[in-house]
């Protein structure tokens, strides 16, 4: 499905990308944007992937347990499906979703709305994670945000895994994940 580009003066949506580490504050920032989109009485939508139930089934949540109301979905195309009469369609954990996020958020950019999602760049091998490299390249405003290093206090971009089972994808919060610099990466737990 292909939606026409708009060139009738209309106003134009764009994608932001809030990236970083487990603990850098994306879900945060996020949660601030949208809540500024609420208090512009601007009508938004918020998805996150339906596998993601750490904090609650259907909120988003940070990890200082702020939170706004979203609806879980089992792909990105539902998205495309939902965001419906929206002006600000807001998306987490964008790393989980399938191959087709960049494109619905580049198709919803295309229908003017302003496209706000949040995902941990890479993984706990500090290699890209999922679709994430995708969506920075067609991304209009990147916010790359970092931890503190647990180990030395320095700036951490690298979601440092403490226990050494699971496969990419390991759902978890400070009882297995650490943020960690490139250098405090490369030590044991």
């Amino acid at each position: 499905m292909f939606i026409e580009p708009n060139l009738k003066g209309e106003r134009k949506g764009w994608i932001e990308v809030i990236c970083g580490s487990m603990f850098s504050g994306k879900t945060e920032e996020l949660i601030r944007r949208l809540k500024r989109v609420k208090i512009a009485n601007l009508k938004a939508e918020i998805f996150k992937p339906a596998i993601d139930v750490r904090y609650d089934e259907v909120n988003i949540v940070s990890h200082d347990t702020n939170s706004i109301h979203s609806t879980p979905v089992e792909n990105a195309h539902s998205i495309l499906l939902m965001a419906q009469d929206v002006d600000v369609v807001g998306i987490d954990e964008a790393q989980f979703f399938d191959e087709e996020i960049a494109y619905v958020c580049e198709q919803l950019a295309l229908k003017g709305i302003r496209v706000i999602v949040a995902g941990l760049d890479m993984d706990y091998l500090g290699k890209p994670f999922g679709q994430m490299p995708n969506l920075l390249a067609v991304a209009d405003y990147i916010t790359k945000l970092h931890a503190v290093c647990m180990r030395c206090g320095g700036m951490a971009s690298i979601s440092y895994r403490k226990i050494a089972t699971g496969g990419q994808v390991l759902l978890g919060e400070k009882d297995i994940y650490e943020p960690r610099c490139r250098e405090c990466a490369q030590l044991p737990a």
